[in-house]
């Protein structure tokens, strides 16, 4: 006879705090933003198609048991640098995007067996050593861009150049890229335009994940993620597979990123991607992922939820208090305090679950003194 198992709604509220909280907010804002369900609707598809590949690159070190990636700033910045060759050589259109890709794809894995060799040195503390590595490739990146390309990177075109000569101008514009995969097979329904190709590109890569969970090197980490020690006794190389881990996220974040401005049409050479780690690790977390455990679907509902609070705060901040600015504070806001309400939930689930284990194990040491 099966078990039946009782639904508790507060308890399923409890483990999804957080996306309640987003649904809520939202609720609150979209009659206040003023905003109709059609304009609401085509921002939404057209932020979906622009963001989710980006934060889909973040499930596979979470599943290798590394946290939230803040290193997949590296992989945009490859995007970048894949970009701007693109633009330099006057590749525009589909076979730019491609180029752009299949450049950043070398320079990602680059980064990303660097990132992975730091945070094997740096086991448990993988989240916040990701963070600073970040913060340090920034560094060359800027160094690259500003200094070498020119003098030693070939760059054709004087359009990207700074007028000294050398290094890249503070804006890249890819008019002649923009929407072009958006718009490549893309359909209206009732006046929302629905970029059919992005999201076949977005689902394939669902799927590949999906695949991958049942590989034997998704299985082995797995395995890491449960117990690094046991995972070695059995035979795992464990620095390798965390290796490979982040050289995949890089790769696919990398490419987000290049589906991501091509969306744009232009990108800020030198800060485009200092907050899209930042801004994807938050809409993961609003869709109910955690450090340990995340899914497609938190990826799904957080780049809805949070980005429905993108468009619609700052509308509804000019209403409440006839301040637009009063709306960017509080979306900004409210992406960094997420990020720490989620890890203080996280390490205090942990904490109440160490400590109910404990007292049952000590129930049972006392069961068997009797």
């Amino acid at each position: 006879m099966k078990r039946r198992v009782q639904f508790n709604p507060v308890r399923l509220i409890q483990d999804n705090i957080v996306p309640v909280m987003f649904f809520v907010i939202c609720l609150i804002c979209f009659p206040l933003s003023g905003y109709s369900p059609e304009y609401l609707l085509n921002e939404l598809i057209t932020r979906m198609g622009r963001n989710t590949f980006l934060v889909l690159s973040l499930l596979i070190p979470i599943m290798a048991g590394m946290g939230l990636n803040f290193g997949m700033t590296l992989g945009a910045m490859a995007g970048q640098i894949g970009l701007i060759l693109a633009a330099d050589w006057q590749i525009w259109g589909i076979p730019g995007i491609i180029l752009a890709m299949l450049l950043s794809i070398p320079v990602s894995i680059l980064l990303g067996v660097f990132c992975g060799s730091m945070l094997n040195r740096a086991k448990g503390r993988e989240m916040i050593t990701s963070y600073i590595i970040s913060f340090f490739m920034n560094g060359i990146y800027q160094l690259v861009v500003l200094f070498l390309m020119g003098p030693l990177i070939p760059i054709i075109h004087d359009t990207l150049k700074l007028p000294r000569g050398f290094g890249i101008r503070n804006t890249v514009s890819l008019l002649n890229m923009r929407q072009h995969l958006d718009d490549l097979l893309a359909i209206r329904v009732g006046g929302v335009k629905i970029p059919v190709l992005t999201f076949l590109i977005i689902g394939v890569l669902c799927l590949v994940i999906l695949w991958f969970r049942r590989t034997k090197l998704g299985q082995d980490m797995r395995a890491v993620a449960q117990d690094m020690e046991v995972a070695r006794d059995a035979g795992i190389n464990v620095d390798r597979t965390r290796i490979i881990a982040i050289v995949m996220s890089t790769v696919v974040a990398g490419i987000g990123m290049i589906i991501y401005l091509q969306n744009l049409g232009n990108f800020p050479t030198y800060s485009a991607h200092t907050q899209i780690g930042m801004f994807s690790i938050a809409a993961l977390l609003v869709g109910g992922a955690s450090v340990e455990k995340a899914g497609i679907g938190n990826a799904f509902l957080g780049v809805l939820l949070f980005h429905m609070m993108f468009i619609m705060a700052p509308a509804a901040g000019t209403t409440i208090t006839g301040d637009s600015m009063i709306g960017e504070y509080f979306r900004t806001f409210v992406s960094y305090g997420v990020i720490t309400l989620a890890l203080i939930m996280y390490e205090a689930r942990k904490r109440r679950t160490r400590s109910m284990t404990g007292r049952l194990l000590a129930l049972a040491q006392e069961e068997a003194a009797k």
